[in-house]
Protein backbone atom coordinates (compact mmCIF):
# COMPACT_ATOMS: atom_id res chain seq x y z
CA UNK A 1 0.00 0.00 0.00
CA UNK A 2 1.21 3.54 -0.70
CA UNK A 3 0.47 7.31 0.47
CA UNK A 4 -1.87 7.66 -3.66
CA UNK A 5 -3.94 4.82 -1.88
CA UNK A 6 -3.83 6.22 1.74
CA UNK A 7 -4.82 9.70 0.10
CA UNK A 8 -7.41 8.07 -2.29
CA UNK A 9 -9.69 6.46 0.59
CA UNK A 10 -9.31 9.36 3.18
CA UNK A 11 -10.80 11.67 0.07
CA UNK A 12 -13.21 9.29 -0.31
CA UNK A 13 -14.05 8.61 3.12
CA UNK A 14 -14.60 12.22 3.03
CA UNK A 15 -17.20 12.71 0.69
CA UNK A 16 -18.88 9.79 1.27
CA UNK A 17 -19.16 10.25 5.31
CA UNK A 18 -20.60 13.84 4.42
CA UNK A 19 -23.03 12.56 2.18
CA UNK A 20 -24.27 10.20 4.53
CA UNK A 21 -24.66 12.70 7.23
CA UNK A 22 -26.82 15.09 4.39
CA UNK A 23 -28.36 12.04 3.01
CA UNK A 24 -29.39 10.29 6.00
CA UNK A 25 -30.95 13.06 8.06
CA UNK A 26 -32.68 14.75 5.41
CA UNK A 27 -34.65 11.06 4.59
CA UNK A 28 -35.38 11.14 8.79
CA UNK A 29 -36.52 14.68 9.12
CA UNK A 30 -38.98 14.09 6.13
CA UNK A 31 -39.98 10.68 6.73
CA UNK A 32 -40.62 9.97 10.08
CA UNK A 33 -41.36 5.82 10.62
CA UNK A 34 -40.75 3.05 12.90
CA UNK A 35 -37.88 1.79 10.50
CA UNK A 36 -34.55 3.93 10.62
CA UNK A 37 -35.30 5.27 6.56
CA UNK A 38 -32.35 7.15 6.70
CA UNK A 39 -29.83 4.02 7.18
CA UNK A 40 -32.06 1.99 4.45
CA UNK A 41 -31.63 5.24 2.30
CA UNK A 42 -27.85 4.98 1.72
CA UNK A 43 -27.30 1.38 2.25
CA UNK A 44 -29.96 1.49 -1.04
CA UNK A 45 -27.48 4.23 -2.81
CA UNK A 46 -24.91 2.64 -2.11
CA UNK A 47 -25.76 -0.44 -3.40
CA UNK A 48 -26.96 0.61 -6.29
CA UNK A 49 -23.75 2.92 -6.89
CA UNK A 50 -21.69 0.38 -6.10
CA UNK A 51 -23.41 -2.10 -9.29
CA UNK A 52 -22.82 1.00 -11.66
CA UNK A 53 -19.24 1.51 -11.07
CA UNK A 54 -18.39 -2.32 -10.59
CA UNK A 55 -20.12 -2.52 -13.88
CA UNK A 56 -18.28 0.70 -15.46
CA UNK A 57 -14.84 -0.79 -13.98
CA UNK A 58 -15.37 -3.84 -16.27
CA UNK A 59 -16.44 -2.17 -19.22
CA UNK A 60 -13.16 0.41 -18.62
CA UNK A 61 -10.40 -2.07 -17.26
CA UNK A 62 -7.35 1.04 -17.80
CA UNK A 63 -8.81 3.16 -15.37
CA UNK A 64 -6.39 4.13 -12.34
CA UNK A 65 -6.67 1.63 -9.18
CA UNK A 66 -6.46 5.22 -7.37
CA UNK A 67 -9.86 6.00 -8.25
CA UNK A 68 -11.50 2.80 -8.21
CA UNK A 69 -10.34 2.71 -4.53
CA UNK A 70 -11.10 6.28 -3.81
CA UNK A 71 -15.07 5.70 -5.11
CA UNK A 72 -15.35 1.94 -3.49
CA UNK A 73 -13.51 1.81 -0.26
CA UNK A 74 -13.29 5.66 0.45
CA UNK A 75 -16.74 7.15 -0.94
CA UNK A 76 -18.61 3.99 -1.04
CA UNK A 77 -17.01 2.83 2.35
CA UNK A 78 -17.96 5.50 4.21
CA UNK A 79 -21.46 6.49 2.56
CA UNK A 80 -23.28 3.26 3.53
CA UNK A 81 -23.59 1.86 6.71
CA UNK A 82 -23.66 -1.49 7.93
CA UNK A 83 -22.76 -1.40 11.21
CA UNK A 84 -25.66 1.27 12.03
CA UNK A 85 -28.11 -0.72 10.48
CA UNK A 86 -26.92 -4.02 13.03
CA UNK A 87 -27.19 -1.83 15.88
CA UNK A 88 -30.82 -0.03 14.91
CA UNK A 89 -32.07 -3.86 14.23
CA UNK A 90 -30.73 -4.57 17.63
CA UNK A 91 -32.30 -1.93 19.54
CA UNK A 92 -35.63 -2.69 17.51
CA UNK A 93 -35.28 -6.43 18.47
CA UNK A 94 -34.39 -5.72 22.38
CA UNK A 95 -37.86 -3.13 22.42
CA UNK A 96 -39.65 -6.04 21.20
CA UNK A 97 -40.35 -4.52 18.03
CA UNK A 98 -40.15 -7.70 15.87
CA UNK A 99 -42.11 -6.74 13.08
CA UNK A 100 -39.91 -3.84 11.95
CA UNK A 101 -36.99 -5.54 12.62
CA UNK A 102 -37.33 -8.25 10.62
CA UNK A 103 -38.58 -5.61 8.05
CA UNK A 104 -35.50 -3.54 8.52
CA UNK A 105 -33.21 -6.57 8.33
CA UNK A 106 -35.21 -7.99 5.12
CA UNK A 107 -34.88 -4.93 3.07
CA UNK A 108 -31.38 -4.12 4.06
CA UNK A 109 -30.28 -7.25 3.15
CA UNK A 110 -32.60 -7.78 -0.21
CA UNK A 111 -33.00 -4.89 -1.55
CA UNK A 112 -29.15 -3.92 -1.08
CA UNK A 113 -28.30 -7.02 -3.28
CA UNK A 114 -31.29 -6.22 -5.76
CA UNK A 115 -30.12 -2.30 -6.07
CA UNK A 116 -26.84 -3.45 -6.30
CA UNK A 117 -27.46 -6.43 -9.16
CA UNK A 118 -29.97 -3.80 -11.23
CA UNK A 119 -27.35 -1.26 -10.74
CA UNK A 120 -24.60 -3.49 -12.20
CA UNK A 121 -27.14 -4.59 -15.40
CA UNK A 122 -28.51 -1.00 -16.11
CA UNK A 123 -24.37 0.18 -16.72
CA UNK A 124 -23.78 -2.88 -18.85
CA UNK A 125 -27.28 -2.64 -21.06
CA UNK A 126 -26.61 1.04 -21.33
CA UNK A 127 -23.37 0.78 -23.18
CA UNK A 128 -24.28 -2.31 -25.49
Amino acid sequence: MNILTIIAVASGGAIGATLRLLINGTVNKHFVHALPLGTLAVNFLGSFIIGMLFAYFHLNTSLSPHLKTFMVTGMLGALTTYSTFAIESFFLLEAGDYTHAFLNMALNVFGTILLAGIGYLLILNLTK
